[in-house]
């Protein structure tokens, strides 16, 4: 899934909450979210599952989709299990099958009990288990997740994170928002920062899985060609003079100096450098 140039803003003439986003969300990936209250991270969230359009410019190769927003919408005429059945219908299983995953994700986060209960009689740490359900019955490829952690308690956080971490291991991409920095630390392969409704790359907590990183500083050819799309792991990105530094996992530094130096034109890579002990330094390439 791309994002190219998109841009949000609500009303003819209203102010712009988000501008010249560029984002790359390939398969398999767990991508995570900050900025402050109002930066417009919550609307980059509701663009990417499909809950708004652009105002400007192209989201292309959505895949089929699943969203937790922030606040559930309990005022709905369904109990718990006829809720789950009916977005599990949406979301393309049969009655029967949706009617079985959402009784299964119920009880998987302790709410077995509630489902007969009307969602507007629900308390909202149950209905936000149901929220997060709907989620992931129907096993979407991409899920996207703003606050879906609030309100639950600490086994179902966990059941959460679990749900989470099998999603992206089984190809599927996923894109948080959480208060919480130490949420999935160490489970994440980018994050990026929305700061007066741009989308910055540079490093945040937990935005690049724990273990051995490389990193990577490279310049732009000249005409000062954009990165290429899709690069190899996902890598985190901040300024640096006369270009760009790379983080990436070690296991992906190989395949992301391939694309930057057979890119078209080619990036100049500057310098590779370890950042965990135990990893042989290089000396920077020419």
């Amino acid at each position: 899934m791309r994002l190219m140039g998109v841009g949000r803003r609500y009303g003819v003439g209203g102010p712009w909450v988000l501008r010249g986003v560029d984002l790359d969300v390939p398969a398999g990936t767990l991508l995570r979210i900050e900025g402050a209250n109002g930066s417009g991270k919550s609307t980059l969230l509701r663009l990417l599952a499909g809950i708004d359009a652009p105002s400007t410019g192209r989201i292309v190769d959505r895949p089929r989709t699943a969203y937790v927003p922030e606040r559930f919408p309990s005022a709905l005429p369904f109990t718990a299990l006829g809720w789950l059945t009916h977005m599990g219908r949406v979301q393309g299983l049969g009655r029967a099958a949706a009617a079985t995953a959402g009784r299964d994700w119920l009880e998987r986060f302790g709410a077995g009990g509630h489902a007969r209960t009307r969602l507007a009689e629900l308390s909202k740490g149950i209905s936000q288990k149901v929220a997060v359900a709907q989620g992931l019955l129907g096993a979407p490829g991409l899920l996207v997740l703003d606050e879906a952690w609030t309100g639950l308690d600490r086994a179902s956080r966990t059941v959460l994170d679990d749900a989470v971490r099998d999603r992206v291991a089984a190809g599927a991409s996923v894109v948080f928002v959480d208060h919480d920095p130490r949420r999935l630390a160490g489970s994440a392969h980018a994050g990026y920062r929305v700061e007066a409704g741009r989308l910055v790359g540079a490093p945040v907590p937990g935005g690049v899985p724990a273990g051995p990183r490389i990193c990577i500083e490279a310049q732009a050819p000249p005409g000062g060609e954009p990165l290429p799309a899709g690069l190899p792991g996902t890598p985190c990105r901040e300024p640096a003079p006369g270009g760009v530094r790379l983080t990436v996992a070690a296991t992906h530094s190989d395949a992301l100096l391939r694309a930057l130096l057979t890119a078209q034109p080619p990036w100049h890579v500057r310098a590779v450098a370890a950042l965990d002990p135990g990893i042989h330094e290089e000396e920077p390439r020419p």
